[in-house]
Parts: structure tokens; C-alpha cells; sequence
């Protein structure tokens, strides 16, 4: 065919050592990524395993110390309690890696990021394996160990229960502490990806911890309020209760306060990304300039000389314009810019900038272009305190080649700028190019993005539903008592869904607020970028997720009938 190209070489680089190569995330960026994500889920996962293993620590309780009190020693009621949690923990975990297994093939055609895995991307090592294996069931003995902890004091503790201490403000501190961590990187973005890592990932995960620490202060504010304006006996019960013990009624719902918080930092940030980024640039230079950039490392860098003459004459390209290497490095500074342009040479191109009247030669970016939109007037560029005949003699940083944006002006100046630099390993590429290559990339981290939300979102559901029929078992005797002196079974109900409905509301509204902060705080220190208020979409969900949480606390309220019987009132 005569319209037929041969491909004589097809391109090796690795993304982490090709600077905008327009071939996809390098190494460290996915890393970057894929650690947050594993952190968003993490949180909602360990809150999950915390409510599950109470959800019958009340029984257990009076039953542990029923056999205290027949003889059984501290260290043997421990053993108990350890290897029933761990015995089901590690068949948990056995059976749910088995499933991963299974599953595997058909999980890897489900396209999350746009693209269908292979079966060796969704592998597992041992250095995988093993700490869920030991962690998980270590986990679950811990936690069994602190909810029996009351039977180790005394075989009567648990029939002797004291009205805990109501929690403090201070529970705030760690809320603020994540708060001013990511603050702080506002302006002193870490240069490397593990230090940016530690810093963003530290902040978020300070803040959902923050979140479940400060909860129950919440609540006690929350019933409070509850209790001073109740006008029914229901509500008046629900306020009383929970702030009896805020702790408990805050459970339920923690999981579903650390979701709303992912939800609304990762629907902050990819809505605020694709407002800035989202749309390309088009109909001028700035969509259409083809640029070829040089390592300048060690001194290194293009040579004008070696710019083809030929590259002015195609038809389409109005300006070829060399690009010096700046030779101050100082890129702490925010008004540092690597390159250096001739101003008589910057005059051929009115859309790429001008210099300040009476500069010989002017900063500039390596592209011309810099992170300016398509509306922005041409900027005046800083003068630079050199002459034009030096600046010649330094390497080149980028070759600047001003098209009309035609197919055949830019694929020409791209064949003829490889020939001229095969042995640089950045291909040439227009803005346009850049654009498109991120919104592919947007588009995957979108759909990672409501994967994320889902799994969290499922996650606090489950734990909103053990809790909920926790709390429900655990008073079963106090509403049985409530039902043999005449309350009715339906002001129970409402008793116990004011009881997870205050808490809820309070949580979630701190939970998407702090989201919308951390969003705009991470957006600021990363990409300089304002936050913008999400679409009608995210609202929707919310309401969405608020509706089916009380859809799933009413799901639980069949149990009161069945649980709090006569039978059930009686002392033991």
C-alpha cells in the first residue's frame, strides 16, 4: 500500500525514566496512586473486623464470666476467647483467598481502569499472602482480648456496669493534627514520590482515624440536643441512651463516617482535575506547537547546529524556536523557569509570549506554553540578565516548533525532529498530545475512583448492619425490661433509629466537610489547583447512601420483637 508506513523500531522506554513521553504512569506514579486507594480501603476494612468481632461480645462476656466464677483462671478465659476468634478468623481468611483464586480470571476482564488485566497483574506473593494470613487472625484476637477485658477484672464486672466517662474535645486533636499535616505541604510539596507519599498518605489516614476518634464526642453533642428538644418519649429515650454511652452508639455508623470521607475527597479531586484538565486545547498555538525536549543532566543537551534546516520550510510550521537550558538551578524557587529565548527570536511567535521592552533574552518554560489555558492573554516573559550571543552557546533544553495544527505540518516536523535526534529517548509531542494521553489516564483513575467509592460505601453498609444488630443484642435485656413495663414495640423502633440516625447525621456531615478540606488542601499543594464544587451526581449518591443506611437500620429492627421477650428480662 502506498499509504503504508514501516515501523522500523518500537519504543522501550520505561515511563519512571521518560519525562512526558506520552506512553503512560511510570512506576512510582502508580504507586503513588494505587497506595492511596489501598488506604482508603484499609480503614473501612479494619473498622469492619472491629464491629464484627463484638457483634456477640455481650454474651460472650456473661458467659466467660459465668465459667470466672465457677473457677476458670484470666489466663484460660484469654486462651478461650483467642483461639474461638482466631479459629474463625483464619477460616476467614483461608476461604476468602480461595475465593480470590477462583475468582481471579473473571476479575481480571472487568475493566477498572479502563483496560482488561492480565492474570499476572492480579497475583499474589508470599510477601501478600502471608501478612493477611498472620494479620488478619492476630487482629481479630487483639480485639477479642479488649472486648473481654471487663471479665478480667472481675468475673462480675459485666453484670456490674458503670456509666463510662463522657468523652472530651480533645478528641478533636488528631482531626486537626491530619488537618495541619496536609496544610503544612501547601507550598512544600516533597520532590520525591515516596516523601510525597508519606506526606499526602499520613495526612488522609491521620484524618479517618481522626474521624472515628472524635465520633463519639460527636454523638454526645448530638444527643444532647437530641434529649433538650425532645417532645416524645422515644426521642427523649434515644438522647438519654446515647449519651449514656456515645461510644456504642457511634460504633455503628464509623464505617460509613470514614466512607463519606473518601467519597468526598476522591469526587473533590477528579471532579477539580477534570475542570482544569479535562477539556483540551485547541485552535491555536497552544494545542498545536510540536515540542522536542533534551536531558540537560551533567551538562548534556541538544545542539542548535544540529536543528535541520529543512524543519522551517514544511508547510504549516511558521517558527522553529530553540530553547536554552537555564544554567541557575534553582527550582525551589516559584519564579524559577529552566529555559532561556532570544527575544528577537520569541517575536516571531506573538502567541507563545512576549519579552519586557528593552530585554534582549527572557525566562521561559521549556514548551513556551507552561501550565497557562487556552484564554489566558500571552504572557510577558521575566528578563533574563544575559545577551543573546551567550545564550547560543549554551545546550538546548527543547525545540519549539510553531505549527497550524494541520496533520501534515506536525507529522512531518515529528519525523524530521527523530531523524535529527535518534538518540533521544522523549518523542515529540504537541500539548494536544499530552492532553489526550492524560485523559485516557483521567478516565482510568475516574473509574478507580468509584471503585473505590463502591467497595468503601459496601464496606460501611456491612459494618453499619453488624453494629446495628449488635447494639440491638447487647441491650436486649434493658428494652425487654422497657416492653414488660408497657412501652410499645414501635416506640422501640424509634428509639433505636434515633439512636444510629443522630450519630449518622452528625458524623457525615464532619466526614464531607473534612473530604471537601483534604480535597482542596491535597489539590493546592499537588497540581496548585482550587477545589470546584462536585455535579449533581455526587449529591445524589450521598442521598443515595444516607437513604440505604436507614433502609438497613430498618432491615434490623425486626429483631426487637424476636430478642425481647419476657423470657428475656429474667435475672441470671
Amino acid at each position: 500500500m502506498s499509504s503504508a508506513d514501516r515501523v522500523a523500531s518500537i519504543m522501550t522506554t520505561d515511563p519512571s525514566d521518560c519525562d512526558r513521553c506520552v506512553i503512560g504512569i511510570g512506576a512510582d506514579g502508580m504507586s503513588l496512586v494505587l497506595s492511596i486507594v489501598a488506604g482508603a480501603l484499609i480503614v473501612p476494612v479494619l473498622i469492619l473486623i472491629g464491629t464484627a468481632t463484638r457483634l456477640a461480645a455481650a454474651r460472650r462476656e456473661q458467659r466467660f464470666a459465668a465459667m470466672r466464677l465457677v473457677g476458670a483462671t484470666p489466663r484460660q478465659v484469654s486462651v478461650i476467647s483467642a483461639v474461638e476468634s482466631t479459629v474463625a478468623a483464619v477460616a476467614g481468611t483461608l476461604a476468602g483467598i480461595a475465593l480470590f483464586f477462583a475468582f481471579r480470571p473473571a476479575i481480571a476482564q472487568i475493566p477498572f481502569t479502563g483496560e482488561r488485566f492480565f492474570g499476572g497483574d492480579l497475583s499474589l506473593g508470599l510477601l501478600d499472602i502471608v501478612p493477611v494470613v498472620v494479620g488478619v487472625p492476630l487482629a481479630a484476637a487483639v480485639v477479642a482480648r479488649l472486648a473481654l477485658r471487663r471479665v478480667q477484672i472481675s468475673p462480675l464486672g459485666v453484670t456490674r456496669r458503670v456509666t463510662p466517662s463522657p468523652p472530651r474535645a480533645w478528641r478533636l486533636v488528631l482531626l486537626a493534627a491530619g488537618v495541619a499535616e496536609l496544610l503544612y505541604f501547601v507550598g512544600r510539596q516533597p520532590s520525591s514520590t515516596n516523601g510525597q507519599l508519606i506526606a499526602y498518605m499520613s495526612g488522609f489516614v491521620m484524618i479517618m482515624v481522626g474521624l472515628v476518634v472524635a465520633g463519639p464526642w460527636l454523638t454526645l453533642v448530638g444527643s444532647r440536643l437530641l434529649a433538650a428538644r425532645a417532645r416524645r418519649g422515644a426521642a427523649l429515650i434515644a438522647g438519654r441512651r446515647l449519651a449514656d454511652n456515645p461510644h456504642a452508639g457511634f460504633r455503628a455508623v464509623s464505617g460509613l463516617a470514614v466512607a463519606l470521607f473518601v467519597t468526598s475527597v476522591a469526587t473533590g479531586v477528579m471532579t477539580t482535575i477534570v475542570a482544569e484538565r479535562g477539556e483540551p486545547r485547541t485552535g491555536s498555538v497552544l494545542s498545536s506547537a510540536l515540542v522536542q525536549s533534551f536531558d540537560t543532566k551533567g551538562g548534556a543537551g541538544g545542539s542548535k547546529a544540529r536543528i535541520p534546516a529543512e524543519l522551517a520550510s514544511i508547510p504549516g510550521v511558521g517558527a522553529v524556536h530553540p530553547v536554552y537550558a537555564n544554567p541557575e538551578h534553582e527550582p525551589s524557587r516559584p519564579d524559577w523557569l529552566p529555559g532561556l529565548v532570544p527575544c528577537a527570536d520569541l517575536a516571531r511567535s506573538p502567541e507563545l509570549g512576549r519579552c519586557a521592552p528593552g530585554a534582549e533574552v527572557a525566562y521561559v518554560w521549556h514548551d513556551l506554553l507552561g501550565p497557562r489555558r487556552a484564554s489566558n492573554e500571552p504572557p510577558v516573559w521575566a528578563p533574563a540578565p544575559v545577551d543573546a550571543a551567550s545564550v547560543e552557546k549554551l545546550p538546548l533544553l527543547s525545540v519549539v516548533v510553531a505549527t497550524d495544527g494541520s496533520a501534515t505540518a506536525v507529522e512531518r516536523s515529528r519525523t524530521v525532529l527523530e531523524a535529527a535526534f535518534p538518540e533521544v529517548n522523549r518523542s515529540p509531542a504537541t500539548v494536544a498530545d499530552y492532553e489526550s494521553d492524560f485523559r485516557r489516564t483521567l478516565v482510568q483513575w475516574q473509574q478507580l475512583a468509584n471503585v473505590v467509592i463502591v467497595a468503601s460505601l459496601a464496606i460501611a453498609g456491612c459494618s453499619l448492619a453488624v453494629g446495628v444488630a449488635g447494639g440491638i443484642t447487647e441491650r436486649k435485656r434493658p428494652f425487654s425490661l422497657l416492653r414488660l413495663t408497657g412501652v410499645p414495640i414501635g416506640m422501640l423502633r424509634r428509639v433505636v433509629t434515633l439512636e444510629s440516625a443522630v450519630p449518622l447525621v452528625f458524623v457525615a456531615l464532619l466526614a464531607i466537610g473534612m473530604g471537601f478540606v483534604a480535597a482542596q488542601l491535597f489539590l493546592t499543594s499537588q497540581l496548585d489547583y482550587t477545589l470546584h464544587a462536585p455535579g449533581l451526581a455526587y449529591y445524589l449518591a450521598v442521598a443515595a447512601g444516607l437513604l440505604a443506611s436507614f433502609a438497613i437500620i430498618a432491615s434490623t429492627l425486626p429483631l426487637l420483637r424476636r430478642i425481647t421477650g419476657p423470657e428475656t428480662a429474667r435475672n441470671e
